[in-house]
């Protein structure tokens, strides 16, 4: 090969400004995979693998000859294979800043404003805005925001680190103006306007006291100029530096892949388990990767990354005259939502049209632009046309194995040439397209079509144009009657059948016309002035800064300053989560004989396993063995919760997709998970049942069905002047927890002892199962819990028979420490979801709008085993009544027994879907009457003293004041009338609002694990160690334990530390669930505190001159013990379902919440406009933390109810595995004005210190967001004559957001018959 014979094969970076060279560098690993478990730097966290989440954030730097600059640019670890970073410089997060140091002013502002709750996320996100810096030390907030593009955050709800990072924009200042809430009295509320008192100061940023980039790499081009070479076990990997080379090596392997960003690539091979011998880089070719602007176009480098096409196009544009620019116009507006900024960094233009992506969101501009491609080969060159003819199949093209494309050639637009672009996701950033669109026409003097391209994606195999519709329209005027013939000729230009991948079969093809529509009135504005309401049609997406306002309490005066509860503390763990020195499961360091283990999981939903073909597994390099369910030395037969109805390893039949068969074990996780992947198993396969629907007509239920009556429900409803029936289906919702389950075993060589470390919530559950599964006494095994990123109920239960005691049994036959972390696809598809609900029900209420009577069935979606879906149950049945006093109730409750993964815990543990059912059928009546949504709330809500439908009193009802309260604040009556009188004015953007209040009880239902323990040791240097049986997952739960026991004893909170959660210090610990775990350990920690404190208190008296440390000595010389169990469990609890009697809860937290949105009628499009909360948390014993719940519960739940879907096929398929295709919601989903208020003076004296359990109850306040949906959805179906109660299920999606606006475009393609075809998805 040319140039072969000079090629070096010695792999030289820098990391954070260490030289690092290899000469036997792998080219399948990937840069997080090297810096994590070869130079041990793990504060870039795995994620997901794909690209989308952001947690494996680094910046790559390296100096450009061209410019004579450094370029710095963030990039997604997980994804970039380590051979690309052949002489550059890599930073992580441990670079730039340390505990041990000094904070880099990013990571202090994070920490600090309280930007971090379980920080898995938090080092990538460190990593985005210290790029940003890096390349603009005074950024504008606008470029702030869309620096975290490309980063997830399941804890925050986004609002605190955009409020933290915007100090570092030249627009930091109070947005409210004179309204600003410190230019008014604070009296006795502590006000926060962005997040930030007003006496928050920080550490300057000083762009001059950066690290220095290597001078190696600037003085010397030896690493750009040579060719490189790498060879691994079985793949190999070329950097060609000439076009020479390139077309060479690719002639001599016409069959290798040519990588860029490796964004495509990346995934196939992690996820899709397929394999390139050869991989060839194409980022150093300078053909490939330069722009050229000519007089009749540009032309651009198949290598070249899209956001250097996006700076270039920003720049040129000011050169050119606007109608040249078009094209450009488009393809930058386009770009914004392109993924994140880390794969358009690396993403190259060519990658995009080589691989063929269907939804491509490029593609369809340049086919409808008329672009041309330049191909080559070492035979020569040739230019093709980018049309209908290029793709010939899925992700197939002309393109010879020879050949590569060198360039694309995009054509200026004319004068009389018009060019626009649109895209339809569920999400606006970073997400894939469901359809996406660029169309083009040229017009005449008298406005006729001379030429028109509409190129569409999302509507076939391959990006396709619709030449029909194309050239019918040449000739014709650009009026009405041709919109109205185009949309019917897209019709059969684009036929898609109702069983196309993809689903979503009528909504894609009326966004198709409706694409066309809002380009029509696009080109129409042109010449002729729109009117006001068509206007509306074409309104572009506006950016907007956030705003916010956080109110709460003050200490009282004369609190010690060393007394923390009810300060705003900062958590425990902010700055080393920040600094990437805090540490999960996955992180710990290996041991020197560690194994790892890889799942083996069912691919069918419902059969009996034949056979179990090994062979080819155990062929692989590295292997030690196979494990299955001949090898439990215990009993294989497990359950989490009450049953035991599971096996740890599958011994015959497989009941839904995802369970476990058997596992690899071997020498690393790549070996481990390749052999996996080679495990051949036959099945006998039966029908499954997926959806409730198929539950309920095939009577399979788990025999749990419960019932609570109160009234008399029947005559109720022969009685009442008007009833009302309906329903509504409710969707899972996956955990997403950044941190995927992982867990590391090691067997202690004796008397058959097991250590676990855990990412888990149940370290006791976990110890009893795996004592089980070993055949040994619990008091053999321990589990240990430092922390985990993120579990919101998903690691409860699931994380147990999931991967914990698979490891564990794998760890006993091997005698060896076995370690796993589960990829984000094996975890979405093991472990379960919330569950999803369909609920019918029957209503009875009088004319003004007072409720009578409620009749309502719950079918839960179970899946495939019991776990804890009865308690699920019977929690959305207590809170089937919300906040509104029912007279007469009847609800019923029923289990679903299905082939998928058995459903689990989520925050709020059916309480939202209880809640959610009761609201809508509110809203239905108000429909129905014509009244008030808020009149028919306020009529029914509960008073004090009232009792609910299962007979507990209602005391301390703070339901009116946090109701009252957010109307006032929220200005909403005011509001509504603006928005009805908006929406009478525009006929394409609707506005919606909606207030809902919420009840939320407190307490484990099953009364037994209301109970928590707490060790206290006090050590002679004065330091104390708490231990209790909590778990941190990023909810300050250690935290505030720390500042229960500092009040306790008197002592700072500096001098308290918390390690971990372990079996062995506090033993029968209940799961940190349940929104109680404050309550519970809280009072533990405070009774085991005061026990030390009460045997101080001799001393203290001797010597009430002295210190701490001199009561702890003395003690300590008297022999007094200094360490000490405390121990709690909630008084009066229990329920009895035979009488429907006793109290299931402790308590209630309240609130009330105003969101208002606008929605885009044509697409489906929504943004929450504001958002008002206020909760009643008691006395909060930490304001900051309470108000990161809030934000961060209120964000799941707007993911729950507006836009999260899990997607099922009809054989149980699950399709949804990651976050390109499961999208949860990211930055621009906050409310442009969220503001927080937590109600003063409500003391709660059933909890530690007058507090309020947290983590779930706001939750379902996002409803709000839903009903608001609803409203705006009202009027736009009032616009075309369609009035009354119409049922909307959630999420309330973008497809289901445009099929409601009932217009001429939905209408053109109706809903067909069901069963009459089978469906992509299925709503299970």
């Amino acid at each position: 090969m040319a140039g072969l014979e000079q090629s070096g094969n010695t792999l030289v970076f820098f990391v954070n400004g260490k030289k690092i060279t290899d000469d036997n560098p792998e080219p399948e690993e990937t840069l997080l995979s090297y810096i994590r478990n070869k130079l041990k730097l793990t504060g870039s966290k795995l994620g997901c693998g794909e690209g989308g989440c952001g947690a494996c954030t680094v910046m790559i730097s390296r100096y450009d000859r061209q410019s004579k600059q450094i370029q710095h640019f963030s990039v997604n670890a997980c994804l970039a294979p380590v051979c690309s970073v052949h002489g550059m410089a890599v930073t992580t997060v441990e670079g730039i800043g340390s505990t041990k140091t000094r904070l880099h002013p990013v990571q202090e502002r994070i920490s600090r404003s309280h930007g971090s709750q379980c920080g898995f996320c938090t080092p990538g996100i460190v990593m985005s805005m210290y790029t940003l810096l890096r390349n603009t030390p005074l950024p504008s907030t606008n470029q702030m925001q869309h620096a975290f593009e490309g980063n997830l955050c399941r804890c925050t709800g986004y609002r605190p680190i955009l409020d933290g990072f915007k100090t570092f924009t030249k627009e930091f200042k109070c947005q409210m103006g004179e309204n600003c809430c410190r230019n008014k009295p604070a009296e006795d509320m502590q006000i926060q306007e962005n997040g930030l008192d007003k006496d928050t100061t920080f550490t300057s940023y000083d762009p001059t006291q950066e690290p220095i980039f290597p001078s190696e790499l600037q003085l010397t081009d030896k690493y750009d100029k040579m060719m490189m070479s790498f060879r691994g076990e079985r793949t190999s990997w070329f950097r060609p530096v000439t076009i020479a080379q390139l077309l060479d090596v690719k002639a001599n392997n016409p069959n290798a892949k040519l990588v860029c960003g490796n964004t495509e690539i990346g995934v196939e091979t992690k996820f899709k388990g397929l394999h390139y011998p050869v991989l060839i880089s194409a980022t150093h070719v300078p053909e490939l990767t330069c722009i050229e602007y000519s007089h009749t176009g540009v032309t651009i480098g198949a290598s070249t990354t899209l956001n250097a096409i996006h700076d270039s196009f920003q720049e040129k544009r000011k050169q050119l005259k606007e109608y040249e620019t078009r094209v450009m116009v488009a393809i930058n507006e386009m770009l914004q939502w392109f993924a994140g900024q880390q794969i358009r960094n690396v993403a190259a233009i060519g990658g995009n049209i080589m691989t063929g992506s269907p939804i491509s969101d490029l593609n369809p501009i340049f086919m409808a632009a008329g672009s041309t491609l330049t191909l080559q080969s070492l035979e020569g060159s040739r230019k093709v046309a980018f049309d209908e003819n290029f793709y010939t199949a899925y992700r197939k093209n002309i393109v010879r194995p020879d050949e590569i494309l060198v360039s694309i050639f995009i054509p200026y637009t004319s004068e009389k040439e018009y060019f626009y672009a649109y895209k339809q996701a569920n999400r606006k950033e970073d997400d894939i397209a469901i359809v996406n669109a660029g169309m083009k026409v040229r017009l005449d003097d008298e406005q006729k079509v001379q030429k028109m391209s509409l190129a569409f994606g999302g509507m076939a195999p391959t990006t396709v144009l619709a030449l029909g519709c194309c050239n019918k329209a040449i000739g014709r005027t650009w009026d009405d009657k041709l919109l109205e013939d185009v949309c019917h000729w897209l019709e059969n230009d684009l036929p898609l059948s109702d069983s196309a991948p993809g689903g979503q079969i009528q909504y894609r093809r009326t966004l198709t016309t409706s694409f066309f529509f809002k380009f029509f009135l696009q080109v129409k504005s042109y010449k002729v002035k729109l009117h006001g309401k068509d206007l509306t049609a074409i309104k572009d997406y506006e950016w907007e800064e956030r705003k916010s306002v956080q109110i709460f309490e003050k200490v009282p005066e004369g609190q010690q300053e060393i007394d923390p509860v009810g300060r705003p503390v900062p958590h425990v763990s902010a700055a080393k989560q920040a600094t990437g020195e805090a540490i999960y499961c996955d992180d710990m360091p290996h041991y020197s004989d560690e194994l790892y283990i890889a799942l083996v999981l069912s691919t069918v939903a419902h059969g009996k396993i034949l056979s179990v073909d090994t062979k080819m597994a155990l062929e692989i390099p590295g292997i030690v063995g196979y494990v299955d369910h001949t090898d439990v030395p215990g009993s294989n037969d497990t359950g989490p919760a009450a049953l035991i109805d599971e096996e740890i390893y599958r011994s015959e039949m497989v009941t839904c997709q995802g369970q476990i068969i058997g596992a690899i074990v071997a020498d690393t996780q790549a070996h481990a998970q390749r052999a996996a992947k080679l495990v051949k198993i036959q099945y006998e396969t039966y029908d499954p049942i997926i959806t409730i629907k198929e539950a309920i007509a095939k009577d399979s239920y788990f025999p749990t069905d419960s019932v609570i009556v109160n009234g008399d429900v029947e005559s109720a409803l022969k009685e009442v002047e008007n009833t009302l029936e309906g329903e509504i289906h409710l969707g899972s919702q996956e955990h997403f927890y950044l941190e995927t389950n992982a867990v590391i075993a090691v067997p202690k060589g004796e008397d058959g002892e097991m250590e676990i470390f855990a990412s888990t919530q149940n370290p006791t559950t976990t110890q009893m199962l795996a004592a089980r599964a070993l055949g040994v006494p619990a008091s053999h095994v321990v589990c240990r819990v430092k922390r985990m990123g993120g579990g919101f109920g998903g690691k409860e239960t699931r994380s147990i028979p999931a991967l914990s005691l698979p490891a564990v049994v794998a760890a006993q036959k091997f005698g060896r420490p076995v370690r796993c972390m589960l990829d984000r696809d094996e975890d979405m598809l093991t472990t379960g979801t919330r569950h999803p609900l369909y609920a019918k029900y029957k209503i009875g209420f009088t004319a003004q709008g007072r409720i009578e009577a409620l009749d309502v069935d719950l079918y839960l979606n179970a899946g495939c085993s019991t776990d804890l879906s009865a308690a699920v149950m019977e929690r959305a049945m207590f809170h089937s009544d919300s906040c509104y006093k029912i007279p007469n109730v009847r609800v019923k409750g029923h289990l679903c027994k299905t082939n998928i993964p058995s459903n689990t815990a989520f925050r709020g543990f059916g309480g939202p879907q209880g809640l959610m059912v009761c609201e809508n059928w509110i809203s239905d009546v108000a429909s129905k009457l014509g009244i008030s949504q808020t009149k028919v709330r306020e009529m029914n809500m509960y008073k004090e003293g009232d009792k609910t439908h299962y007979n507990q009193t209602i005391e301390r009802c703070n339901i009116e004041s946090c109701w009252k309260q957010v109307l006032e604040q929220s200005n909403y009556h005011k509001r509504l009338e603006q928005i009805d009188e908006y929406n009478r004015e525009s006929r394409w953007r609707k506005r919606g609002i909606a207030a809902v209040p919420t009840k939320f009880g407190i307490a484990f239902t099953a009364t037994f694990l209301n109970q928590a323990g707490a060790l206290v040791h006090v050590y002679t240097d004065g330091s104390v160690l708490l231990t209790h049986g909590g778990c941190e997952m990023g909810q300050g739960l250690h935290t505030k334990m720390i500042q229960v026991a500092s009040k306790t004893l008197g002592v700072s909170a500096e001098r308290i530390h918390i390690s971990e959660t372990s079996t062995n210090t506090v033993p029968n610990t209940s799961a940190t669930a349940a929104s109680a775990s404050s309550d519970l350990n809280g009072m533990a920690v405070l009774q085991a505190c005061q026990t030390i404190k009460d045997r101080l208190q001799p001393f203290v008296k001797a010597k009430p001159e002295g210190t701490w440390n001199d009561w702890v000595n003395a003690a300590y010389f008297d022999r007094v013990s200094l360490s000490a169990s405390g121990f709690y469990k909630t008084p009066n609890l229990g329920y009895d379902w035979e009488t429907n009697s006793g109290n299931p809860f402790n308590y209630f937290s309240f609130g009330a919440a105003v969101s208002e949105v606008e929605i885009d009628c044509l697409t489906g499009d929504h943004k929450v406009l504001k958002t008002d909360i206020v909760m009643d948390l008691g006395s909060s014993l930490n304001p900051v933390i309470d108000i990161g719940q809030i934000e961060g519960a209120f964000a799941q739940g707007y993911g729950l109810f507006t836009l999260e879907q899990h997607k099922y096929s009809p054989n149980g398929t699950l399709l949804t595995r990651g976050p390109g295709a499961y999208k949860i919601p990211g930055f621009g989903d906050v409310p442009i004005e969220f503001n927080v208020t937590l109600l003063k003076d409500s003391p709660n004296p059933k909890a530690v210190y007058s507090s309020k359990a947290i983590g779930e109850p706001p939750l379902i306040l996002a409803s709000t967001v839903f009903y608001a949906i609803k409203h705006a959805i009202t009027s736009a179906r009032a616009d075309t004559g369609v009035t009354g109660v119409f049922r909307l299920d959630s999420p309330a999606s973008s497809e289901r957001i445009r099929m409601a606006c009932s217009d001429e475009f939905t209408k053109q393609f109706p809903e067909p018959k069901e069963g009459s075809f089978t469906p992509w998805f299925v709503q299970h």
